[in-house]
């Protein structure tokens, strides 16, 4: 279908956010625009709440934003390994992952310029089992990689545009 009607392919995904108080905020996601039509499909939005530990300036109300981004990284890299299997006709008996954000805090905290306020390396760790063999399912991981929407968002740059209404 994507390949008779490009336009099918094109996605939209949308994310609201809200202060609650300190270092709290929370995103809520519902609609989203796919395959050529608004979404219907979800009955309620999604509710995440975001926060930092206290060490960070916050009272640990919710994972804070940097560990969502590896909840997300391990979430998408998953489901495209299962995927990934499924289409190769491999049964998978076992997918799980270990994932690790290393950041300098004194980037964001703007105590020093010369670190960056994200990660500066992720790792994640594999653990994979299923009815193939060893090199089969190193290549579904790779090829998972290799087509996984948030892996190529953390790991490519992408263009973000901020704008703000002041009042």
């Amino acid at each position: 279908a994507l390949k008779a009607q490009p336009e099918l392919a094109r996605f939209v995904f949308r994310a609201t956010n809200r202060w609650v108080k300190g270092t709290h905020s929370r995103s809520t996601i519902h609609g989203f625009w796919g395959a050529g039509q608004e979404d219907s499909s979800r009955d309620a939005p999604f509710e995440l709440d975001a926060s930092e530990p206290p060490i960070l300036f916050g009272h640990n109300e919710a994972p804070n934003p940097a560990e969502f981004v590896l909840h997300a990284l391990a979430g998408c890299l998953t489901l495209t390994i299962i995927n990934v299997a499924a289409a190769r006709k491999v049964t998978l008996s076992e997918v799980s992952s270990t994932l690790e954000g290393v950041l300098d805090a004194r980037g964001a905290t703007g105590l020093d310029d010369e670190y960056r306020n994200g990660f500066e390396r992720v790792t994640v760790h594999f653990t994979i089992a299923g009815d193939a063999p060893r090199e089969k399912l190193e290549e579904i991981v790779e090829r998972a990689k290799a087509r996984s929407v948030v892996y190529d968002i953390v790991s490519k740059p992408v263009p973000v545009d901020v704008t703000a209404e002041v009042r």
